[in-house]
């Protein structure tokens, strides 16, 4: 896995619950060394054993755990410009939708190598959506969770979004669009770096 994903895990966990539960972490998982350097690659072996070591420590269920890390992705102040590349998906929370499928193909343009999630989106009606993803390790599913409802608050939208399951590999999503102008939504201007 590339060492980008596995010093996101770290940096949720440093973050959120601060250095010793990291040290615990990596105590558990058998990490031989202190930080993940994020242009390198790991085993994936090593990525999941990070990770339930930290399901471990933290007595979190790993769905419970993705979503969160999927939720600080997007509203950690640190990881702006990840929102920023977000919010250039459209002006709407359902513009962001439409434009999932496209954002393995962005990444990659930062950075070739990366492994990012296949993404398909389904659209039932106006306002039903089922969101397919694979990826090279289990968990994408709870992690887009978390992102996309904080991506609906960050447009002001109100949704409705319960894992559907697994299909041959595929992770899937339900998404309920509720409401396209519930609240006010976080500030975006594309002229602003710190917007």
């Amino acid at each position: 896995m590339h060492g980008m994903v596995n010093r996101a895990l770290q940096g949720f966990l440093t973050t959120t619950y601060g250095p010793d539960v990291w040290a615990e972490v990596r105590g558990q998982a058998g990490l031989p060394f202190a930080d993940f350097e994020a242009m390198l690659d790991y085993p994936d072996a090593l990525t999941l054993a990070c990770f339930e070591a930290a399901c471990h420590v933290l007595h979190k269920p790993p769905n419970a755990l993705l979503e969160d890390i999927g939720t600080w992705l997007v509203t950690d102040p640190h990881l702006e410009p990840l929102r920023r590349l977000m919010r250039f998906s459209g002006a709407g929370f359902v513009d962001f939708l439409h434009s999932l499928e496209e954002l393995g193909d962005r990444g990659r343009l930062a950075m070739p190598d990366l492994d990012l999630p296949q993404i398909a989106l389904d659209r039932h009606d106006a306002a039903t959506f089922t969101i397919r993803a694979r990826w090279s390790l289990p968990g994408i599913g709870p992690i887009l969770m978390g992102c996309l409802r904080a991506m609906a608050d960050d447009y002001g939208a109100l949704a409705l979004l319960r894992l559907e399951g697994i299909e041959d590999g595929v992770e899937c999503l339900r998404v309920q669009l509720l409401d396209t102008a519930f609240s006010t939504g976080r500030s975006f201007d594309l002229g602003r770096v710190g917007a």
